[in-house]
Protein backbone atom coordinates (compact mmCIF):
# COMPACT_ATOMS: atom_id res chain seq x y z
CA UNK A 1 0.00 0.00 0.00
CA UNK A 2 1.25 3.45 -0.87
CA UNK A 3 1.23 6.25 1.45
CA UNK A 4 1.76 6.51 5.37
CA UNK A 5 2.66 3.62 7.58
CA UNK A 6 0.82 2.31 10.72
CA UNK A 7 2.26 2.58 13.72
CA UNK A 8 0.43 0.43 16.24
CA UNK A 9 -0.11 1.40 19.95
CA UNK A 10 1.19 -0.79 22.61
CA UNK A 11 0.48 0.69 26.00
CA UNK A 12 2.47 -1.35 28.67
CA UNK A 13 0.91 1.17 31.88
CA UNK A 14 -1.76 1.40 34.23
CA UNK A 15 -2.68 4.62 33.30
CA UNK A 16 -2.93 5.53 29.68
CA UNK A 17 -5.84 7.15 28.97
CA UNK A 18 -7.58 4.86 26.29
CA UNK A 19 -6.00 1.30 27.42
CA UNK A 20 -4.36 1.66 30.99
CA UNK A 21 -3.84 -1.57 32.21
CA UNK A 22 -5.08 -3.87 29.67
CA UNK A 23 -1.55 -4.97 28.91
CA UNK A 24 0.24 -5.18 32.11
CA UNK A 25 1.34 -8.60 31.44
CA UNK A 26 4.32 -9.23 29.29
CA UNK A 27 2.88 -12.09 27.48
CA UNK A 28 -0.83 -10.14 27.09
CA UNK A 29 1.33 -6.88 25.51
CA UNK A 30 3.44 -9.38 23.19
CA UNK A 31 0.53 -11.05 21.86
CA UNK A 32 -1.51 -7.78 21.48
CA UNK A 33 1.90 -6.32 19.47
CA UNK A 34 1.66 -9.28 17.29
CA UNK A 35 -1.98 -8.99 16.70
CA UNK A 36 -1.88 -5.41 15.45
CA UNK A 37 0.85 -7.07 12.78
CA UNK A 38 -1.27 -9.50 11.64
CA UNK A 39 -3.91 -6.35 11.04
CA UNK A 40 -1.91 -4.03 9.04
CA UNK A 41 0.50 -2.42 11.72
CA UNK A 42 3.89 -1.37 9.90
CA UNK A 43 5.40 -0.20 13.50
CA UNK A 44 4.82 -1.13 16.45
CA UNK A 45 5.19 1.67 19.28
CA UNK A 46 6.04 0.81 23.09
CA UNK A 47 5.11 2.78 26.14
CA UNK A 48 6.08 2.44 29.67
CA UNK A 49 5.00 5.78 31.19
CA UNK A 50 1.56 7.47 30.62
CA UNK A 51 1.53 10.84 29.07
CA UNK A 52 -2.06 11.53 29.19
CA UNK A 53 -2.90 14.90 30.66
CA UNK A 54 -2.50 14.60 34.53
CA UNK A 55 -0.06 11.89 34.22
CA UNK A 56 2.65 11.23 37.13
CA UNK A 57 6.45 10.11 36.18
CA UNK A 58 7.57 7.14 36.20
CA UNK A 59 11.02 6.30 37.51
CA UNK A 60 13.49 5.05 34.94
CA UNK A 61 13.93 1.50 35.81
CA UNK A 62 10.79 1.03 36.24
CA UNK A 63 10.28 2.02 32.49
CA UNK A 64 12.74 -0.29 31.32
CA UNK A 65 11.19 -3.22 33.32
CA UNK A 66 7.51 -2.44 31.75
CA UNK A 67 9.49 -1.95 28.46
CA UNK A 68 11.89 -4.11 27.74
CA UNK A 69 10.40 -7.71 28.16
CA UNK A 70 8.10 -6.63 25.57
CA UNK A 71 10.79 -5.52 22.65
CA UNK A 72 12.79 -8.86 23.82
CA UNK A 73 9.35 -10.63 23.27
CA UNK A 74 8.54 -9.79 20.38
CA UNK A 75 11.69 -10.07 18.48
CA UNK A 76 11.93 -13.75 20.49
CA UNK A 77 7.90 -14.40 18.27
CA UNK A 78 9.76 -13.64 14.89
CA UNK A 79 8.58 -9.94 14.78
CA UNK A 80 11.54 -8.38 12.35
CA UNK A 81 10.13 -5.17 11.31
CA UNK A 82 10.15 -1.58 12.93
CA UNK A 83 9.98 -1.28 16.74
CA UNK A 84 9.48 2.14 18.86
CA UNK A 85 10.41 2.86 22.31
CA UNK A 86 7.99 5.81 23.40
CA UNK A 87 9.88 7.82 26.36
CA UNK A 88 11.37 10.67 27.25
CA UNK A 89 14.10 9.11 29.02
CA UNK A 90 17.61 8.55 27.37
CA UNK A 91 18.29 5.26 30.09
CA UNK A 92 15.15 4.08 28.94
CA UNK A 93 15.56 4.71 24.91
CA UNK A 94 19.53 3.31 24.99
CA UNK A 95 17.72 -0.30 26.97
CA UNK A 96 15.09 -0.86 24.25
CA UNK A 97 17.48 -0.17 21.30
CA UNK A 98 19.95 -2.65 22.84
CA UNK A 99 16.77 -4.84 23.36
CA UNK A 100 15.73 -4.96 19.57
CA UNK A 101 14.21 -1.51 18.88
CA UNK A 102 14.64 0.80 15.96
CA UNK A 103 13.32 4.33 16.65
CA UNK A 104 12.87 6.44 19.46
CA UNK A 105 9.43 8.48 19.84
CA UNK A 106 10.55 11.53 22.50
CA UNK A 107 7.52 13.57 23.42
CA UNK A 108 9.61 15.59 24.93
CA UNK A 109 11.28 15.91 22.10
CA UNK A 110 14.97 15.73 22.97
CA UNK A 111 14.29 17.85 26.14
CA UNK A 112 13.78 15.49 29.12
CA UNK A 113 17.37 15.65 30.30
CA UNK A 114 20.95 17.59 28.61
CA UNK A 115 22.71 14.62 27.39
CA UNK A 116 19.42 13.11 25.73
CA UNK A 117 20.50 14.64 21.83
CA UNK A 118 24.15 12.69 22.85
CA UNK A 119 22.19 10.04 22.86
CA UNK A 120 20.40 10.07 20.47
CA UNK A 121 22.93 10.47 18.18
CA UNK A 122 24.93 8.09 19.75
CA UNK A 123 22.22 4.92 19.17
CA UNK A 124 21.82 5.92 15.46
CA UNK A 125 17.98 5.10 15.71
CA UNK A 126 15.46 7.10 14.09
CA UNK A 127 14.08 9.73 16.20
CA UNK A 128 10.67 11.37 16.71
CA UNK A 129 10.69 14.52 18.03
CA UNK A 130 6.81 15.92 19.23
CA UNK A 131 5.91 19.07 20.13
CA UNK A 132 4.55 19.73 23.65
CA UNK A 133 4.32 22.45 25.19
CA UNK A 134 4.83 22.39 29.07
CA UNK A 135 4.56 19.04 30.59
CA UNK A 136 1.87 16.26 31.30
CA UNK A 137 1.94 17.30 34.55
CA UNK A 138 0.28 21.08 33.28
CA UNK A 139 0.08 21.04 29.47
CA UNK A 140 -3.81 21.42 29.69
CA UNK A 141 -3.77 23.57 32.48
CA UNK A 142 -3.87 26.84 29.74
CA UNK A 143 -2.29 26.79 26.34
CA UNK A 144 -2.10 29.61 24.27
CA UNK A 145 -0.23 30.55 20.95
CA UNK A 146 -0.43 33.61 18.71
CA UNK A 147 -0.27 31.66 15.50
CA UNK A 148 0.00 27.41 16.66
CA UNK A 149 0.68 26.34 13.38
CA UNK A 150 4.05 28.58 12.68
CA UNK A 151 5.25 28.33 15.89
CA UNK A 152 4.74 24.42 16.01
CA UNK A 153 6.45 24.12 12.85
CA UNK A 154 9.52 26.97 13.84
CA UNK A 155 10.04 25.26 17.42
CA UNK A 156 10.05 22.13 15.72
CA UNK A 157 12.57 22.66 12.88
CA UNK A 158 14.54 24.45 16.28
CA UNK A 159 14.56 20.93 17.70
CA UNK A 160 15.62 19.07 14.42
CA UNK A 161 18.55 21.48 14.17
CA UNK A 162 19.44 21.14 17.73
CA UNK A 163 19.57 17.42 17.06
CA UNK A 164 21.32 17.71 14.19
CA UNK A 165 24.17 19.97 15.99
CA UNK A 166 24.39 16.48 18.51
CA UNK A 167 25.04 14.37 15.43
CA UNK A 168 21.84 12.65 14.58
CA UNK A 169 21.60 12.24 11.26
CA UNK A 170 19.46 14.66 9.47
CA UNK A 171 17.22 11.15 7.64
CA UNK A 172 16.53 10.13 11.31
CA UNK A 173 14.68 12.69 12.36
CA UNK A 174 10.72 12.83 12.06
CA UNK A 175 8.70 15.54 13.54
CA UNK A 176 5.29 14.78 15.16
CA UNK A 177 3.36 18.39 15.43
CA UNK A 178 1.69 17.00 19.16
CA UNK A 179 -1.74 16.65 18.60
CA UNK A 180 -3.39 16.93 22.64
CA UNK A 181 -0.52 17.75 23.94
CA UNK A 182 -0.46 21.63 25.32
CA UNK A 183 -3.37 22.44 23.20
CA UNK A 184 -7.25 23.69 22.94
CA UNK A 185 -9.61 21.44 20.52
CA UNK A 186 -9.33 24.61 18.05
CA UNK A 187 -5.62 24.26 18.09
CA UNK A 188 -5.32 20.62 17.40
CA UNK A 189 -7.75 20.84 14.51
CA UNK A 190 -6.03 24.03 13.10
CA UNK A 191 -2.75 21.76 12.86
CA UNK A 192 -4.37 18.74 11.59
CA UNK A 193 -5.81 21.34 8.48
CA UNK A 194 -2.13 22.90 8.39
CA UNK A 195 -0.01 19.64 8.22
CA UNK A 196 1.11 19.97 5.15
CA UNK A 197 2.85 23.16 6.52
CA UNK A 198 4.90 21.06 8.82
CA UNK A 199 5.58 18.05 5.70
CA UNK A 200 6.80 20.91 3.40
CA UNK A 201 9.71 21.03 5.94
CA UNK A 202 11.09 17.87 4.17
CA UNK A 203 11.18 16.08 7.06
CA UNK A 204 8.63 13.17 7.08
CA UNK A 205 5.77 13.35 10.12
CA UNK A 206 4.35 11.18 12.72
CA UNK A 207 0.90 12.24 13.51
CA UNK A 208 -1.18 10.83 16.20
CA UNK A 209 -4.56 11.85 17.60
CA UNK A 210 -6.39 8.27 17.76
CA UNK A 211 -9.24 8.13 20.04
CA UNK A 212 -7.98 11.99 21.64
CA UNK A 213 -10.46 14.61 23.26
CA UNK A 214 -10.25 16.68 20.05
CA UNK A 215 -13.13 13.81 19.20
CA UNK A 216 -15.15 14.31 21.86
CA UNK A 217 -14.80 18.60 21.13
CA UNK A 218 -16.53 17.66 18.12
CA UNK A 219 -18.84 14.70 18.99
CA UNK A 220 -19.92 15.51 22.73
CA UNK A 221 -21.06 11.82 22.42
CA UNK A 222 -18.18 10.25 22.52
CA UNK A 223 -17.25 10.57 26.36
CA UNK A 224 -15.52 6.70 26.21
CA UNK A 225 -12.18 6.90 23.96
CA UNK A 226 -13.13 3.34 22.63
CA UNK A 227 -16.35 4.79 21.07
CA UNK A 228 -14.08 8.09 19.04
CA UNK A 229 -13.15 5.71 16.33
CA UNK A 230 -14.90 7.29 13.90
CA UNK A 231 -13.33 10.33 14.48
CA UNK A 232 -10.12 9.03 15.08
CA UNK A 233 -10.55 7.50 11.16
CA UNK A 234 -11.54 10.85 9.80
CA UNK A 235 -8.73 12.74 11.31
CA UNK A 236 -6.11 9.75 9.86
CA UNK A 237 -7.22 10.29 6.35
CA UNK A 238 -6.90 13.70 6.54
CA UNK A 239 -3.24 13.46 7.99
CA UNK A 240 -2.53 10.88 4.94
CA UNK A 241 -4.01 13.48 2.45
CA UNK A 242 -1.76 16.55 4.03
CA UNK A 243 1.77 14.27 3.99
CA UNK A 244 1.84 12.05 7.56
CA UNK A 245 4.62 9.45 6.64
CA UNK A 246 3.30 7.73 9.76
CA UNK A 247 0.05 7.40 11.56
CA UNK A 248 -0.26 6.68 15.13
CA UNK A 249 -3.13 4.46 15.89
CA UNK A 250 -4.73 2.23 18.54
CA UNK A 251 -7.56 0.86 15.83
CA UNK A 252 -4.90 -0.82 13.15
CA UNK A 253 -7.26 -3.02 10.91
CA UNK A 254 -9.49 0.00 10.67
CA UNK A 255 -7.24 2.66 9.31
CA UNK A 256 -5.22 0.34 7.60
CA UNK A 257 -8.65 -0.11 5.61
CA UNK A 258 -9.45 3.54 5.15
CA UNK A 259 -5.97 4.24 4.17
CA UNK A 260 -6.48 1.69 1.52
CA UNK A 261 -9.99 3.35 0.52
CA UNK A 262 -8.68 6.24 0.20
CA UNK A 263 -5.71 5.45 -2.07
CA UNK A 264 -7.73 3.32 -4.80
CA UNK A 265 -10.28 6.47 -4.96
CA UNK A 266 -7.03 8.56 -5.51
CA UNK A 267 -5.69 6.12 -8.06
CA UNK A 268 -9.54 6.27 -10.13
CA UNK A 269 -9.18 10.04 -10.06
CA UNK A 270 -6.03 9.77 -11.94
CA UNK A 271 -6.48 10.00 -16.02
Amino acid sequence: MNGPRVMGIVNVTPDSFSDGGRLADVGAAVAHGLSLVGQGADILDIGGESTRPGAEPVAADEEIARTVPVIEGLRAAGWRGALSIDTMKPEVARAAVAAGATMWNDVSALRFSDHAPDVAAELGCDVVLMHMQGTPQRMQADPRYADVVVEVVDWLIGQATEAMAAGVARERIWLDPGIGFGKTADHNLALTAHLDRLAATGFPVLYGASRKRTILSVDPTATDPADRLGGSLALALEAARRGAAIIRVHDVRETVQALKVQAAVADASRP
